[in-house]
């Protein structure tokens, strides 16, 4: 009898008792980071909320400061995520490439969400996206851990402190308010000003 196993690390599924193992993750192309803006001047951002609560508010802010801030041009596609442990597909990919120039997304803030994050994060900067992920401080190992899985050991993201689930609202804006410099700071690079 075959059994088929849902990997949620997005490699696909394995079908245990026949020959068919597991996808090595040194097969998958290490992935560079997509290339970065100067500034986020006239930038459409994306947002992707994993469902998590205070996620969508927390995002929201993050959203409205980048534009009113850092000359962001819009927040050109807010979407949210069926599942949260499941790491976006190229459907999804697809669509916030034609409507956005870089993407944040989260908040990681339990095991199987923080992975998904970290994929989600890895296939936008595959497909050419900026991406700042955000994820709470507890579950940095499971991070680390898909971004192996994912061929990107060194991946990085954002680090707040957890839980982010249980703010209140102005806790929250309080929360995108300080993480905001290490978001821009990820999606841009001051060094390509001037460069052709």
């Amino acid at each position: 009898m075959t059994q088929t196993i849902l990997d949620p690390t997005g490699r696909g599924s394995q079908h245990v008792g026949s020959a068919a193992g597991p996808a090595d993750p040194q097969d998958r192309p290490t992935p560079e980071l997509a290339p970065r803006p100067a500034s986020l001047a006239g930038a459409r951002i994306g947002l992707l909320d994993n469902t998590k609560h205070n996620a969508l508010l927390f995002l929201t802010v993050v959203g409205e400061l980048l534009v009113e801030e850092h000359g962001a041009a819009s927040v050109g596609i807010v979407e949210t995520k069926k599942n949260f442990s499941i790491p976006v597909d190229e459907e999804i990919v697809s669509r916030y490439r034609e409507s956005c120039d870089v993407v944040v997304t989260g908040v990681g803030d339990c095991g199987s969400c923080s992975a998904a994050a970290v994929a989600d994060g890895i296939n936008f900067e595959r497909a050419g996206l900026p991406a700042a992920v955000v994820l709470t401080d507890a579950f940095d190992i499971t991070g680390r851990t898909m971004a192996g899985v994912q061929g990107a050991p060194d991946y990085e993201w954002i680090r707040t402190e957890h839980p982010m689930a249980v703010l209140t609202e102005e806790q929250v804006r309080e929360r995108a308010r300080l993480l905001l410099p290490e978001i821009l700071s990820t999606l841009t690079d001051p060094d390509q000003e001037g460069r052709a």
